[in-house]
């Protein structure tokens, strides 16, 4: 099932190129009252929704995909969890360019551990990165993104795929500079998700799947996921060693070789083997 939410907060079911509005399902949510919680209350129900979520798909009107505007499939995220150098080929291109380590010593994942970035920065494939420093190289990075479907703390690897909810595509856009990492790519509009969730039972095996990104119809990157060198197992694994994942948390799970600027008035087209393509545009 492909799950996406669009326009005023909708929800909806993409088969093809349509989009089966099921909104009347958010009915079955719980009520919260302050505090309010630190996840995802779709996401964290989605296991007791799914079968509401499709019957009222199969009695939905579909209207076409192209006339929506997607928002980020996960509403309320409570982190949002980042890999660095996450594949061996661009580690290798960040140590040989200055352009991208800025002096920063540049460690393995095993010894950097994993960032997090604001939440704040989260938008989806309909928006715009509006580029805050366009005077500053900024670059794109397309990403396999793990959505977490179920609270995991100190799960094994073995477990570590049966806490995930679904897939996305992510876009982690990076100013370069000095400053830490966490807060280079915490800016406004410089996480991309999207364009739906694709539920974990249709995307079994996150281990194979090709990633692409062009930028005005030039190929920058062209990777697949069985070159991470932690796996997604193994990145849920060690994040949840450190903190608790919770429903809707979602897991950057690193940028392949290719990195490359972007500008005001580009163009990026990403796809990640059976999940979709996304168009998103560059903006000052």
């Amino acid at each position: 099932m492909k799950i996406c939410r669009f326009n005023d907060n909708r929800l909806g079911v993409v088969e093809g190129d349509r989009i089966k509005d099921v909104t009347s399902v958010l009915d079955q949510l719980p009520a919260y009252r302050v505090p309010l919680p630190q996840f995802d209350p779709v996401i964290a129900e989605l296991t007791r929704l799914r079968p509401l979520i499709q019957a009222a798909a199969a009695k939905a009107t579909a209207v076409p995909l192209a006339d929506v505007r997607l928002l980020p499939p996960v509403g309320n995220p409570g982190k949002i969890v980042a890999a660095p150098v996450n594949y061996r080929a661009h580690l290798d291109e960040v140590n040989l360019s200055a352009a991208l380590h800025h002096g920063n010593q540049i460690n393995e994942i095993h010894r950097a551990g994993l960032f997090l970035k604001a939440t704040s920065s989260l938008i989806g494939v309909s928006d715009v990165v509006k580029l805050r420093f366009p005077d500053r190289r900024n670059d794109h990075e397309v990403e396999l993104a793990v959505i977490i479907g179920k609270p995991a703390s100190k799960v094994s690897k073995a477990d570590a795929l049966d806490v995930v909810a679904g897939y996305a595509i992510g876009l982690d856009m990076t100013l370069r500079g000095p400053e830490e990492r966490s807060f280079r790519k915490s800016i406004d509009t410089y996480t991309v998700l999207g364009p739906w969730m694709i539920t974990a039972d249709e995307l079994p095996d996150p281990t194979a799947l090709d990633l692409r990104l062009t930028v005005n119809g030039e190929l920058r990157q062209n990777a697949n996921t069985r070159d991470l060198i932690l796996s997604v197992a193994d990145l849920i694994a060690f994040a949840s060693s450190f903190y608790t994942l919770l429903p809707g948390d979602i897991l950057l799970t690193g940028t392949p070789e290719g990195v490359g600027p972007v500008t005001p008035g580009d163009t990026m087209v990403a796809s990640i083997t059976s999940i979709g393509e996304v168009t998103v545009g560059v903006s000052s």
